[in-house]
């Protein structure tokens, strides 16, 4: 197989970045496994304990609230996948009987009812934020005295991030909580401030849930009012899912050495471990295993395309290739320089797996909108290496019709359907296919996140101008005020998201889910620097977390 070689004169022509190399390494291969089968006796013991955690959930209470502060418990935990039925059962009487009108008629403490708010809107069950009125003066203003109630100012501050359009009240309990909490934090002891930062900097609706398990499993155990069955249960299912999931990064981490991309491709970034971890962040359940496996495979490939548009090809050498994806075909293979085959022939070979494993479950049809929305991101990468190549500014209208589409998450969400088995029917696929609105929004988010993080990086070599240069131009604006208006956006597209969420939604929830979980792993990782590309920080403590040290039990 030939390796790429480049010299002085190459990086010249071909605008080569500096990735550093991997940060694992081998490291996941000592988990590679030919049988996925797990531990039995912790199976055993883990449905013992979900039986007794059915039981507390679905029993008769005349505490409405405590069984709500239960049901946050427990998909807080990450195990809430255990129960969707019995949640979704006990959180629809419960709104059946204390909403009236959209508006929430319990009485209860600010902490109480932001939490009885965030949980009905995460359910997708429309309620009203004028809840929140009853803490204002009479000025309109929410009162100052709060400020004293942390557990309360925390729960709202969390209920806040569920806002849609017009839900003015939320805004202004973002701006009250977040100044104040900042302020409340400077003055606390070290444990409530490390608390209160914590939440200030990822709120929990955008987390990514296996984070948010591991890290809600350490600040439930210290809780007074903490359920041991609960806790235990939780701690065993995380540590029985992370040792699945570390069997499928082996066995992923084994395909991705055999490939040897590293050596053949060293202009690429090689991320086997951090693709995977964005795939788990989509779903995490033991049922996608099959799912994951196949999208994992996709995103690597396509984090590879997309270097070599960036940072190697030129011009011609990428106009051949966009030209191999456009046929589809093997014969392809012998137009494309010697340097591309191998990423053309996984690109076939891919798909061919992905199509013997619908064939079995005689789900074709999925192919024909797989291809379509493939060739759609290659086209979109070779649009932006164009105009590279001609010193182009486009509108940001123009850009951002194009980004979204580079930027992969249409055809990421649309393949995280394929391995989600019969209930992803064709229906589906017309939907995701026809760009709907929470497709769009998450696309949105996923380029304007990556803008503000990438420009400063990738403009130090030849690079495809950034959204902020376009915002620049065309409105004559400073690079700050450019940034301040993608995060405006951001805001709007999470109001979008969380619209989208509530029912009666387009398609059945799972498929919702995924692009929430998507677009959960934007606000994590790429909320303050790309560190999917700068992967030595927190993207390696995420995937230690999740996928390297076991929750002592």
């Amino acid at each position: 197989m030939s390796t790429v070689a480049y010299s002085d004169h190459d990086a010249k022509q071909r605008n080569l970045a500096d990735y550093h190399p991997s940060v694992w390494g081998g490291f996941f291969l000592q988990y590679a496994s030919e049988t996925m089968e797990l531990d039995q006796n912790l199976a055993s013991q883990i449905d013992t304990l979900k039986d007794e955690v059915r039981n507390m959930l679905v029993s008769k209470t005349e505490m409405p609230l405590t069984k709500v502060k239960l049901i946050d418990s427990i998909c807080r935990l990450g195990v809430g996948y255990h129960f969707e039925k019995e949640i979704d059962e006990v959180l629809q009487h419960i709104h059946k009987s204390y909403v009236e009108n959209g508006e929430i008629t319990l009485e209860d403490n600010l902490c109480s009812l932001a939490m009885l708010f965030r949980v009905f809107r995460q359910q997708g069950l429309h309620v009203s934020p004028n809840v929140f009125n009853k803490f204002k003066d009479k000025q309109g203003n929410f009162n100052e005295n709060l400020s004293t109630d942390v557990e309360g100012m925390l729960s709202l501050y969390e209920a806040s991030h569920m806002m849609v359009h017009e839900d003015d009240i939320l805004e202004e309990a973002l701006n009250f909580t977040s100044t104040h909490l900042e302020s409340i934090a400077s003055q606390s002891s070290p444990s409530l401030a490390a608390q209160i930062e914590y939440t200030l900097k990822q709120a929990l609706h955008k987390n990514i849930p296996r984070l948010e398990a591991r890290h809600y499993i350490s600040i439930y155990e210290k809780d007074p009012t903490c359920d041991e069955v609960l806790l235990t249960f939780a701690k065993l299912d995380f540590n029985l899912l992370q040792s699945l999931h570390q069997k499928e990064f082996g066995n992923i981490s084994k395909w991705w050495k055999e490939l040897d991309f590293s050596t053949k491709l060293p202009y690429a970034r090689d991320r086997i471990a951090e693709c995977s971890f964005w795939v788990l962040t989509a779903f995490f359940e033991p049922q996608y295993s099959q799912a994951r496996k196949m999208m994992i495979k996709v995103i690597t490939l396509l984090s590879i395309i997309d270097d070599t548009y960036d940072a190697y090809g030129t011009i011609d050498e990428l106009e051949l290739f966009t030209k191999a994806v456009e046929r589809w075909d093997i014969s392809s293979l012998d137009e494309l320089p010697d340097y591309m085959k191998p990423i053309y022939r996984s690109f076939l070979t891919i798909y061919e797996e992905i199509e013997k494993e619908m064939r079995k479950e005689g789900r074709i049809y999925t192919l024909d909108y797989y291809k379509i929305e493939f060739k759609k991101s290659v086209q979109a990468f070779m649009t932006e290496a164009r105009w590279l190549n001609e010193n182009h500014i486009p509108t940001t209208e123009e850009y951002m019709r194009i980004s979204k589409k580079s930027g992969a998450y249409p055809l990421l969400i649309l393949t995280s359907y394929i391995g989600m088995g019969d209930i992803a029917t064709k229906e589906i696929f017309n939907w995701v296919s026809n760009e709907p609105r929470i497709v769009n929004a998450a696309a949105t988010l996923c380029r304007l996140m990556d803008e503000i993080v990438s420009s400063e990086f990738e403009q130090k070599r030849g690079h495809v101008c950034s959204l902020l240069d376009c915002y620049m131009k065309q409105f004559d604006m400073s690079r700050e005020a450019a940034i301040q208006e993608c995060k405006n956006r951001m805001t709007i597209v999470w109001k979008d998201i969380n619209e989208e969420c509530l029912r009666p939604t387009e398609v059945p929830m799972p498929f919702m889910t995924r692009v929430l979980n998507l677009s959960r792993f934007m606000d994590v990782i790429y909320k303050n620097k790309d560190n999917y590309t700068d992967s030595d920080g927190l993207m390696k403590t995420c995937i230690k977390e999740v996928l390297v040290d076991p929750v002592p039990i």
